[in-house]
């Protein structure tokens, strides 16, 4: 989703600063996917074999795409560890289905989630319009465990689904109904947060908003058990306060049952921000991603068109920084992770290339007239307090949007989206809209741009199997450790026993990890690699 709004004032001029402190890792590999119709990624994950499974959709009955059920359907994509394509599956109805997450489960199959206004082919149990589609497949989606479609008799969609820690998931999205699945609607568009079983059966569902457009895009588990969720709220009622004017970024910190609100902040300023993307972070709070077309209230640094935004706040949701990264054009960022080294790297879209932007791919000549937004995928790697290490365009002169970003076992980056471009750094394109997928090397950062830890820490063995044992030159009684996953969910916590500690991973899937020390000097990040 990108918004090209234009300040009505005139242009004077712009001081900026590119304080780029490392160059950016080199393309590795890249892949284009789909067929002659347009086809789009939304979501990917790594798996436990060391490949990568994408989730989207795809309009597409040719090339790499077989058995569309009509007009769009979700797409799966399972590639190797060098993006070779293994196999993929349409599913869906005759209708439009968009698959935006998908989830490895335990025994090696997988749960996909999305939205669809189908009720037939692969789909049943519609109640009205757009419901959320939610199926359960085994390792290569040639069998379907169980689907389920939630919503009430208007406009119900899932933005993002996650595991949680019971075995079961939880998806965030937006609703306009007040029926079937859907209660306490507090006037238009809410935010629909919805917990369901190992076996797709509800558990639990929330609306929260106000009488405005208000929509959940980003969830997470937090180390408590309950939920962090991130999207956009307007107006001041209802659930929703402190707006600051337009659509604010709206982060909400829930119970593990939905029923209780922590804390709930908006933040942004008198323009438009949105947010897209939440993770909790190794010292216990958030960083969250977006756009932002504002310069005032918690805004500042926009530079003069719609910025990606990143904020950072601590557990109880006050911020502690924000960054406005762009330049005078229209630049987003769709997904953000936490990186080994306690850094982030977002990934996004561009059409600038001043400001902070350098690299962009100038679109083709398309005649007389304005020209359409052609964009780039932008990539920003940041430190933990926010100052950029390094930013990179990908892309040529057509229009690729990036929507999803994930660190490799191997510390190097894959990135997955959207391309029509047939030049630049994509090739292979099959017509209109394709999947493309870019895996990155590992970061270029010197050692001096690289933050040193006080403590030293050893992990081993590493991959490990049943036990991994952290061993340390530095100990307080003070001092924790939390595993997280990829997802940025807490999946362990325990007290240090001293210098060495031996943690049992023998219930972890395989999977990489991140192994993160508190209450010492400093906060450390590890990662590792469960087999």
């Amino acid at each position: 989703m990108k918004f090209n709004y234009k300040k009505m004032v005139p242009f004077i001029g712009i001081l900026c600063s590119n304080a780029i402190t490392a160059q950016a890792p080199a393309i590795e590999w890249q892949k284009s996917l789909g067929g002659t119709n347009p086809d789009r990624a939304h979501t990917i994950i790594q798996t436990a074999d060391g490949g990568y499974m994408i989730s989207g959709a795809s309009n597409s009955n040719n090339g790499n795409v077989t058995g569309n059920h009509g007009n769009q359907d979700y797409w799966l994509a399972k590639l190797n560890a060098t993006g070779n394509l293994q196999w993929q599956k349409s599913l869906g109805g005759t209708g439009t289905d968009y698959g935006s997450s998908i989830i490895q489960t335990a025994d090696g199959g997988y749960v996909v989630a999305g939205t669809s206004d189908s009720n037939n082919g692969n789909v049943t149990g519609n109640h009205g319009l757009t419901d959320g589609w939610v199926l359960k497949l085994n390792s290569d989606a040639g069998i379907i465990y169980w689907q389920k479609s939630f919503g009430g008799t208007n406009y119900d969609v899932i933005n993002q689904m996650i595991p949680t820690t019971d075995g079961g998931y939880i998806f965030a999205g937006n609703s306009s109904s007040n029926n079937g699945d859907v209660t306490g609607n507090n006037g238009y568009v809410d935010y629909w947060i919805v917990k369901i079983n190992a076996d797709g059966n509800l558990q639990w569902k929330k609306s929260l908003g106000g009488t405005g457009d208000d929509r959940a895009i980003s969830i997470v588990q937090t180390s408590d058990g309950g939920y962090a969720v991130a999207g956009y709220a307007e107006n001041n009622n209802g659930d929703v306060t402190g707006n600051h004017g337009g659509k604010d970024y709206w982060i909400l910190k829930l119970n593990t049952d939905g029923g209780v609100i922590f804390w709930k902040k908006s933040l942004g300023g008198s323009h438009q921000d949105l947010a897209y993307s939440i993770k909790q972070t190794s010292d216990g709070g958030y960083i969250v991603a977006g756009n932002a077309f504002s310069n005032d209230g918690d805004v500042t640094g926009n530079h003069d068109g719609t910025d990606a935004w990143i904020v950072k706040l601590n557990s109880d949701g006050n911020l502690q920084w924000q960054k406005a990264l762009g330049g005078t054009k229209v630049d987003d960022a769709s997904s953000i992770i936490q990186t080994a080294d306690g850094g982030y790297l977002a990934v996004g879209s561009t059409t600038s290339n001043d400001g902070q932007v350098t690299g962009y791919h100038t679109p083709s000549s398309t005649g007389p007239g304005e020209a359409p937004l052609s964009y780039d995928y932008w990539a920003v790697k940041l430190s933990a307090t926010g100052s950029i290490q390094w930013q990179k365009c990908l892309g040529g002169s057509g229009s690729d949007e990036a929507s999803s970003v994930i660190q490799t076992a191997d510390g190097g980056y894959v990135i997955a989206g959207s391309s029509n471009s047939t030049n630049g750094d994509v090739s292979g394109n099959h017509g209109d809209y394709d999947i493309w997928v870019v895996k990155l090397a590992q970061d270029n950062l010197a050692t001096n741009e690289v933050v040193k830890d006080a403590t030293t820490v050893n992990v081993f063995p590493n991959p490990a199997k049943d036990n991994i044992t952290l061993k340390l030159d530095y100990f307080t009684p003070s001092m924790e450790v939390t595993i997280t996953d990829m997802l940025g969910k807490t999946i362990h916590t325990q007290k240090l026993e001293g210098l060495t500690t031996k943690i049992n991973t023998g219930s972890l899937e395989k999977g990489i990890y991140f192994l993160n020390l508190m209450g010492g000097k400093e906060n450390i990040s590890k990662k590792f690699i469960k087999e």
